[in-house]
């Protein structure tokens, strides 16, 4: 093996190792001074490096022994110095993981339930720009807020969408790649574009195909 490889090798496995430890450094757990700028901050929880795109904190609740991925974007508003109408606007409850690179983008109410886990690349949000006016730019129209909520216990798969209005219920399955809004009851798999109800479970016979009559 000549010099120069080796050297590179060498080099490689260095700049790595110094990643690494980077990375573990600028992790954020509750005992951190950053962590105090969030509405609420649990016991236990963290943000992995490197974070994503996070602001207005003081309107963002991150609860007990929750794991938010590398590069999640994580906001509430346009701008870290919006003042919000309530807060929290974003709310993510206890022992839940948001995967890599997910974005949860909150202007009125974002609520996700405790144990709730993420796919990579899921994006929730409770905002969505408006079409009505023809001769505007759909960009510059005035958009709609509509309140998102979570069941406790779900999974939302990868690519995942979550649009504004979205209530789903407790222990519902999300496929990869499903775009979702509407009202969902608890116990349901959900898949397809726009998404429907593609099983269901009764207590009586266990999962069913289809939506509940």
């Amino acid at each position: 093996m000549n010099t120069r490889l080796r050297f590179r090798r060498w080099l490689g496995e260095r700049i790595r190792a110094a990643r690494r430890y980077a990375n573990d450094l600028a992790n954020v757990g509750p005992h951190d001074a950053y962590a105090k700028k969030f509405f609420y901050f649990g016991s236990g929880a963290g943000l992995m490096a490197p974070q994503g795109i996070i602001y207005n904190e003081r309107y963002l609740s991150i609860g007990e022994q929750t794991l938010i991925g590398p590069n999640v974007c994580l906001t509430a508003g346009i701008s870290g110095e919006q003042e919000m109408l309530h807060a929290p606007v974003v709310t993510i409850g206890k022992k839940c993981v948001v995967g890599r690179g997910s974005h949860i983008i909150g202007h009125w109410s974002i609520t996700i339930g405790d144990e709730v886990q993420t796919g990579p690349y899921v994006y929730i949000t409770d905002q969505n720009h408006t079409y009505l006016d023809p001769d505007t730019p759909v960009g510059w129209q005035t958009p709609e807020e509509s309140a998102v909520s979570i069941g406790s216990g779900s999974w939302l798969g990868t690519n995942v969408v979550i649009l504004p209005g979205t209530h789903l219920g407790r222990n519902t399955t999300v496929a990869a790649g499903a775009v979702v809004r509407g009202t969902y009851p608890d116990h349901v798999v959900l898949g397809g574009v726009p998404a429907k109800v593609l099983r269901h479970f009764t207590p009586d016979s266990g999962w069913l195909s289809g939506p509940p009559a």
